[in-house]
């Protein structure tokens, strides 16, 4: 069993890329570290996506979504970063990446990104 986070996200072969269908995916469970102050931010990820040829393998997603816990980075890189990585691992028809994080210094933050 794994007791590190992962940067290797793991793409498995889509039972049906003749058809377009929608995945979700939602973790509670992303953080980070404000790298301006070094206090923790927690997040809610939603992951939205027409596969291709391939579907993400959610134990290696699981991983990799933690190897954000110790880093230094501003919420929307997070979210630019988690869909970035997503795409080239994938090729999806489409994907919208959403990180919802809790309040910060009276703030709440949504932020979106989207491909193509």
């Amino acid at each position: 069993m794994p007791t590190s986070p992962s940067k290797q996200l793991v793409a498995v072969p889509n039972p049906h890329p003749g058809r377009d269908y929608e995945v979700r995916c939602q973790s509670p469970e992303l953080t980070c570290v404000c790298p301006v102050t070094g206090q923790p931010d927690f997040a809610t990820v939603r992951i939205t996506y027409v596969p291709g040829e391939r579907i993400v393998e959610l134990k290696s997603l699981k991983l990799y979504l933690w190897s954000f816990r110790d880093e230094g980075a501003f919420h929307e890189d997070v979210t630019n970063r988690i869909l970035d990585d997503l795409v080239a691992c994938l090729e999806p028809r489409r994907m919208t990446v959403v990180t919802d994080w809790l309040v910060r210094g009276g703030i709440h933050t949504v932020v979106e990104a989207s491909h193509p």
